[in-house]
């Protein structure tokens, strides 16, 4: 026995924990039962004759031979997809493509490259959704999402170890920044000394994995004063606005700004840059997958050319 015997519906549960993380996410994604899952798993581990998946208290990670399986399954079941595709006779001049993207993303740049695309490809649909870094890498890897837009800070890693390596361009690079009160002293010079960000109260949160603080500002030392947490950007900002305390704003945020708040640049010690990344898996993307990267580069660099590159390949997007 092999792949080939098992069935497309195991297979996409399969696809389906993969991309999730866990077997509950995946039954409420795709609206069976727990029990209803493994069993696929289990049939599936079965026809290729190897364990998939390594059950751990966090949810589950592939094996060696999981990942194996999952490149190849990813690429029957989009096939699978395109003859359904041409069976419906969708219009060649458009297509599907599913979207990724970090919290703070969705304030400016995916609507506005959205806006970018209705206008020069209209027949091209996209479906998005937001997501942690792990989450959207995930997503890639498994062929739920065509294209992820991941945010990195220093020093840079690649977002996996996994084989091949996800190809990565990066739209943009800028530095972090604080937002304050109008209305407070450090407002009018439109920059600040890091030194003076010491004893300042934060509005922060825990990143999406609650592995890190978010919103202060790295590197500080001693312990911060964390006036108000909140996950929430607009929350945050707000927040800022009514005079409640200061928090760090990434690059994709400083367009989003409400009334009430000042971005400063931060002057002294380490530049602390973020970089806006475009990823996708391997191969030759589709052309409406080509056509929203352009609009996305459009979108993170006005007038500009994007560079490009990848954790291990030179090719770019489209």
């Amino acid at each position: 026995m092999g792949i080939g015997d098992a069935s497309l519906t195991g297979i996409r549960v399969f696809r389906e924990v993969a991309a999730r993380g866990s077997l509950s996410a995946a039954a409420g994604a795709l609206g069976y039962t727990q029990s209803g899952v493994s069993r696929q798993i289990a049939a599936l581990e079965r026809a290729v004759g190897a364990r998939l998946l390594e059950r751990r208290p966090d949810g589950v990670r592939l094996t060696a031979a999981g990942r194996v399986v999952l490149r190849r399954a990813v690429v029957m079941l989009d096939e699978a997809d395109a003859v359904g595709r041409e069976l419906a006779g969708l219009a060649a001049t458009g297509g599907t493509v599913r979207l990724g993207w970090f919290a703070s993303a969705g304030a400016v740049l995916v609507p506005e490259a959205l806006r970018i695309l209705r206008a020069s490809d209209p027949g091209v649909t996209v479906v998005s959704r937001e997501g942690s870094t792990p989450v959207l890498v995930r997503g890639l890897r498994a062929g739920t999402i065509d294209l992820a837009l991941l945010a990195a800070g220093p020093p840079f890693r690649a977002p996996d170890a996994e084989d091949p390596p996800l190809v990565l361009e990066v739209l943009s690079e800028r530095p972090l920044r604080v937002a304050v009160p109008a209305g407070h002293p450090l407002a009018a010079a439109g920059h600040v000394d890091v030194e003076e960000l010491r004893g300042l109260r934060w509005i922060a949160g825990q990143s999406a994995a609650g592995e890190r603080l978010m919103g202060v500002w790295p590197g500080l030392g001693g312990r911060p004063v964390i006036a108000h947490t909140a996950r929430d950007w607009l929350a945050k900002l707000r927040l800022v606005a009514a005079g409640l305390g200061v928090t760090t704003v990434p690059p994709s945020m400083a367009d989003a700004m409400p009334a009430g708040v000042r971005l400063l640049e931060v002057r002294g010690g380490p530049l602390e840059l973020r970089r806006l990344l475009l990823a996708r898996r391997p191969g030759r993307p589709s052309d409406a997958t080509g056509r929203l990267a352009e609009a996305l580069r459009q979108a993170a660099r006005p007038g500009e050319r994007a560079t490009s590159g990848t954790a291990g390949s030179a090719d770019a997007v489209g």
